[in-house]
């Protein structure tokens, strides 16, 4: 884990919308259930590519790669892009990303940081635009993405975090209230799945991964407890749909479909 940050400013004393973020691409090799993904082929090019080049279309501001290993910096490096090789033992993309930015930036110069995982070749631009723009609000500390369940089986499906916000009607940004693998919360209404993209104020970042592990985290095994555990303000946009992670080689062909598509259209 990094060593411990200086505290952060109190929560509610943001200084506005971040003038200068960054985005930052956790990608390790170590798959469980698709070994080596962040290299498997998808229409001639290595996924990570991929979502290189869909973070960078968000056009946020400079898109970097945080990679355990060197092969992944090559392929990268390859495409044009940009890669910063970190630790492999960090237990978290958070605390990958925070390596990555420490080394790319040590005078601090981003303010936000946008964290879009290695695994989502066909997100839509509009989706990683969509994680940064709750940072608008001062108020707001960490910035996440929601969908509303439609699927039935979602519901009760504990592998389907829910994302418990107040939302006033009609408006598509909420406040995270928590987070869990439950059924949640009770009554009439929507359920939202989370969807796990971070836009950090930097400040935030820096105390995020300074935190030890909470209660809450550790029991639902949900590290953004962590945060509302220790006062943090999480804020979630709402999308239109939960983007493909691909985590199986099913879900390679799936992807490998619809960029195809995307391609053909």
């Amino acid at each position: 884990m990094p060593t411990a940050a200086p505290a952060a400013r109190p929560t509610g004393q943001s200084s506005g919308r971040p003038a200068n973020p960054i985005v930052v691409i956790p990608a390790r090799m170590a798959s469980v259930r698709l070994p080596g993904k962040p290299l498997a082929d998808i229409l001639g090019a290595p996924m990570i590519v991929h979502v290189l080049r869909r973070a960078m279309e968000a056009e946020i501001g400079p898109v970097v790669v945080a990679c355990a290993e060197p092969e992944i910096a090559r392929a990268v490096e390859s495409a044009g892009g940009t890669a910063v090789l970190t630790r492999p033992d960090h237990p978290s993309g958070s605390d990958r990303i925070f390596e990555a930015v420490q080394l790319i930036d040590p005078e601090g110069r981003h303010d936000a940081v946008v964290n879009v995982q290695g695994d989502l070749p066909t997100i839509e631009p509009e989706t990683v635009r969509a994680a940064f723009a709750p940072l608008a609000d001062p108020e707001v500390d960490i910035a996440t993405l929601v969908a509303e369940i439609t699927r039935e089986e979602e519901r009760t499906n504990p592998n389907v975090v829910k994302a418990v916000l107040e939302l006033p009607m009609g408006s598509r940004q909420g406040r995270a209230l928590y987070f869990t693998r439950a059924t949640a919360p009770t009554g009439d209404g929507p359920l939202y799945h989370h969807i796990g993209l971070y836009a950090y104020r930097r400040a935030a970042l820096e105390r995020f991964v300074s935190l030890p592990p909470s209660v809450l985290e550790q029991r639902e095994r949900l590290e953004q407890l962590r945060a509302l555990s220790n006062g943090m303000r999480i804020d979630a946009a709402v999308v239109d749909a939960v983007p493909l992670g691909v985590d199986t080689p099913a879900d390679l062909e799936r992807a490998c479909a619809l960029l195809s598509r995307r391609q053909a259209g």
